[in-house]
């Protein structure tokens, strides 16, 4: 059996996109590859970027923000920042073998727990299914179809 490969997702605050993007990777394509997610400036996981994630079927209460820095000199297959700033602050990955940059608009405004926010969390779980997911697949020359494990 082949090892699985490795993705790291990078964002600023490791607490909204890049944290919904490794539960969307983990829960799509989990039989295939070992996903990470990182901040530049790790805080906490937002409240609602798990409340969404739920409403989906994927449980991130269990994440915990990260720093980039917890990587470096990891080898890795794919690193993808999802934000203009990682990208700009991000350290060079030289054991990473692809870097791809897929910016999602960010839904953080605040770390309450406010209602009229949840459409724009929705909106960025939305776009990494629809945007990162099939990079990743694309990416690494993967076949979903036999490569998924959505039990896990």
């Amino acid at each position: 059996m082949s090892m699985k490969k490795r993705v790291l997702v990078l964002c600023t605050g490791n607490s909204c996109r890049s944290q919904m993007a490794e539960g969307l990777i983990r829960h799509d394509l989990g039989g295939a590859v070992k996903v990470f997610s990182a901040g530049t400036n790790p805080s906490r996981v937002h409240p609602l970027s798990v409340r969404v994630m739920a409403e989906a079927g994927i449980d991130i209460s269990h994440h915990r923000s990260k720093s980039v820095q917890e990587f470096v000199g990891q080898a890795f297959d794919l690193v993808i920042t999802v934000c203009d700033s990682a990208r700009e602050a991000c350290p060079v990955f030289p054991s990473a073998k692809k870097t791809r940059h897929e910016p999602i608009p960010d839904p953080w405004r605040t770390w309450d727990e406010d209602e009229h926010a949840l459409p724009a969390y929705r909106q960025a779980r939305d776009l990494i299914r629809a945007r990162i997911v099939p990079l990743v697949i694309t990416e690494l020359e993967l076949s979903p179809e036999k490569e998924s494990d959505h039990g896990q």
